[in-house]
C-alpha cells in the first residue's frame, strides 16, 4: 500500500511538491513501513504524542478561558492543519506532509501561550523560543525521551513555521501561511465572543478580504492558490498580503494587547519565574524523566523542558503544590 500511494504521488502531485519517496530521512535509520509512506508516519506518531494532547489545555489567546468554545492551542493547531491541507491540495502538493508539519508545530508551546514563552525566552541563558522548543520536543523529549525521529521535511517546517522562517519545502511554506491565516481569522472569532470588537470594528482596508471569517479564508486561501500555481513559491498576492498585514496590526492593537487579553500575565509571569528559579535551586524536585536529561542537557534546559510542557492548568498545580500552604486537617 505504500509502494501504492508513493506512485500516485509521483503521477498526480506538482513538480514542485515534496514526494515522500524523495524524503532527505530521519535521524536514525529505519525500515519504510508497510503501509504508510514516511510523512504519513510522522503525522500518526505527532497525533499519538503525549505533547499534542496536551494542547488542549494550553492557553491560545485568552488565560483558561470559561467558555466551551474558545479555541486552545489544539484547536487552533488542528484550524492550521485543515487550512494547509486546502492549500496544499489546491496547488497538488502533499497533503500528508503538510498536515504532519501543522499538527507539530506547537508542540513546544508555553502554558498561558506567548506570555509564557516571553517569561522563559527572558529567564534561559540561551534564549526561548516555541518553534525550536517545538522541535525539541519530537527530536529529544517525547517517547520517554527517545523523541519521535520524523524526517529531515517534517522537522525542517516544525522548526520554520513562523513568519522569519525560511521552509525547505511548499508544504512548509504552506504551514507558515496557514497558521497566520488561522490565528488571525479564528481569534477575531474569540475576540468578537469576547465582547473586544465587533465586525465593524475592522479596518475598512481589509474588506476586500470579506465580511465573515469564513470569507476572509476563502478569500486568502483561493488568492495564495491562484497566485502560487506553476510556481516554485507559496504566496499571497499583495492586495491581499497588504490586507492581511493590516488585520494583524489591528489585533495587537485592539485584541493581542489588551489587558483582557494580557490581564492574567503578570502573574503567569511570577508564577512561571518563580518555578523556574525553584527548580535551578531544587533540580531533585524536577520528574524522574527530567532527571535522566541532566546527563546530557544543561540544568537550565531541562528546567525550561518542564516548564514548558505544562498545561495551564497543571502549571497551576504544580504551583499551588510547591508554594501554597495546605490547610490543616484535624485527625
Amino acid at each position: 500500500m505504500r509502494e501504492k500511494t508513493e506512485r500516485k504521488e509521483e503521477m498526480f502531485l506538482s513538480p514542485f511538491a515534496t514526494k515522500a519517496v524523495d524524503t532527505k530521512g530521519r535521524l536514525v535509520y529505519e525500515p519504510k513501513c508497510e503501509f504508510r509512506t514516511d510523512f504519513q508516519r510522522d503525522r500518526d506518531r505527532i497525533i499519538y504524542s503525549k505533547a499534542f494532547r496536551r494542547l488542549k489545555n494550553k492557553t491560545q489567546v485568552f488565560f483558561s478561558p470559561e467558555g466551551d468554545h474558545y479555541r486552545t492551542r489544539l484547536t487552533h493547531t488542528l484550524d492550521v492543519s485543515q487550512v494547509a491541507r486546502s492549500i496544499a491540495r489546491g496547488l497538488d502538493l502533499n497533503e500528508d506532509l503538510a498536515e504532519a508539519i501543522a499538527l507539530g508545530h506547537d508542540l513546544g508551546h508555553t502554558p498561558f501561550g506567548h506570555s509564557g514563552e516571553a517569561v522563559l525566552n527572558r529567564l534561559a541563558p540561551n534564549g526561548f523560543k516555541h518553534n525550536v522548543q517545538s522541535l525539541r520536543v519530537v527530536d529529544v523529549l517525547e517517547n520517554d525521551g527517545k523523541g519521535l525521529n520524523l524526517t529531515f521535511e517534517v522537522r525542517d517546517g516544525i522548526v520554520n513555521h513562523k513568519k522569519s522562517g525560511h521552509p525547505a519545502t511548499l508544504e512548509g511554506q504552506a504551514v507558515s501561511i496557514a497558521d497566520r491565516i488561522a490565528y488571525l481569522n479564528h481569534d477575531i472569532e474569540d475576540a468578537k465572543s469576547a465582547g473586544l470588537i465587533t465586525e465593524a470594528d475592522l479596518p475598512k482596508e481589509t474588506a476586500l478580504l470579506g465580511g465573515t471569517s469564513r470569507e476572509r479564508i476563502n478569500t486568502m486561501i483561493t488568492s495564495i492558490c491562484t497566485t502560487s500555481e506553476g510556481k516554485n513559491a507559496v504566496t499571497m498576492p499583495e492586495n491581499v498580503k497588504n490586507a492581511t498585514e493590516t488585520l494583524r496590526d489591528f489585533m495587537f492593537e485592539r485584541v493581542y494587547l489588551t489587558k483582557e487579553a494580557k490581564g492574567e500575565e503578570e502573574k503567569a509571569d511570577r508564577m512561571i519565574t518563580t518555578m523556574y528559579e525553584f527548580f535551578l535551586k531544587n533540580k531533585d524536585r524536577l520528574p524522574e524523566i527530567y532527571l535522566t536529561l541532566l546527563s546530557e542537557w544543561p540544568l537550565e534546559t531541562v528546567v525550561c523542558d518542564y516548564i514548558s510542557s505544562m498545561t495551564d492548568r497543571y502549571a497551576v498545580y504544580v504551583f499551588e503544590e510547591l508554594f501554597v500552604p495546605k490547610s490543616f486537617i484535624p485527625h
